[in-house]
């Protein structure tokens, strides 16, 4: 087997497995059990359909950066539950997701699978720092279109799409990204910031559109140029999308910084991360069986346990 990477978008996938695995699922004490057992599930059919070697399980150490909200205050402001002066904003997390959240950490402690995080970022940008120097082929696992931008043919990066559903993943190469918004990955970025995201709180640029955004990075290849157009008035740029860029001139000034992933953040290596993945043996196997008789876990440990089994 060839060595290959798999960067799973870990908050992604275990609030997918929370809303698609049935939260009547519960440990003895009512706790609910859905994520766990749909991410450990996801874990081992992902690693053995996309015969990966290597995991990281990339990590949301601040899942709404104080930098990136100082740049758009509106960013990812949909999303908070709370508050606190001082403190991290606190996410709309179920309760009910809350508290599976350690159990998750456990098990993929138990199972040797890497988890990376880095402060003050998001997990997006340890997928993009991986994704971006890795020395192997990566898929990269997500629901989320952002990390299009890492889709490069010739370093062999590719995303792993769920929106659909485990059951309708999409390899997402570069012909993918033009077939859906005809442009480029390494455009996607420029092309988020013109049209804006409205899952993420990003305005966009008011009266530019999906086809618009794609048709002139299509024409001047990336937004500084696109800008550069917009500010020579000898340029064929028409009157009315001048005038809409202006208008827009202060958010274009920060989206970039916010939309663009960090790709230079210090790291651990795969191998200081511990990112190849074994086979569990002794305590750590003992302990996941135990655990998954505790805590209810049905075939979920069995499942990844022997996709393990299989990397040695």
């Amino acid at each position: 087997m060839s060595n290959r990477l798999m960067l799973l978008d870990t908050a992604s996938l275990y609030f997918r497995a929370y809303y698609g695995v049935p939260d009547t699922i519960r440990r003895a004490d009512g706790t609910p059990v859905n994520a766990v057992r749909g991410l450990l599930d996801m874990i081992a059919r992902l690693t053995t359909d996309y015969d990966a070697t290597h995991l990281v399980a990339c990590w949301d150490d601040d899942w709404r950066p104080q930098w990136r909200v100082d740049l758009i205050p509106t960013y990812k402001s949909h999303r908070v539950a709370d508050v606190v002066a001082g403190s991290p904003d606190v996410e709309v997390v179920p309760d009910a997701l809350e508290a599976q959240i350690p159990m998750i950490r456990r098990m993929l402690e138990l199972s040797g699978i890497a988890v990376v995080g880095a402060a003050d970022h998001e997990a997006d940008d340890v997928v993009g720092t991986y994704a971006s120097h890795a020395e192997l082929p990566v898929d990269v696992v997500t629901g989320d279109r952002d990390l299009f931008q890492v889709v490069d043919d010739a370093r062999q990066v590719r995303v792993i799409y769920t929106a659909r559903g485990m059951k309708n993943l999409e390899v997402v190469t570069d012909a993918v990204v033009v077939g859906k918004y005809r442009v480029l990955p390494e455009q996607y970025a420029d092309y988020a910031t013109l049209r804006g995201d409205a899952s993420d709180g990003l305005p966009g640029v008011a009266g530019i559109g999906d086809k618009t955004a794609a048709s002139l990075l299509g024409e001047y290849g990336t937004l500084d140029w696109l800008l550069a157009a917009a500010a020579d008035a000898g340029s064929g740029l028409s009157t009315p999308v001048r005038s809409k860029l202006a208008a827009a001139a202060d958010y274009l000034t920060v989206a970039p910084a916010v939309v663009k992933l960090v790709r230079d953040l210090k790291l651990p290596t795969l191998e200081e991360a511990g990112a190849q993945l074994h086979p569990v043996s002794g305590e750590p196997r003992a302990e996941l069986e135990r655990l998954a008789t505790e805590w209810n876990l049905g075939g979920s440990v069995r499942r990844l346990l022997e996709a393990l089994d299989q990397r040695h």
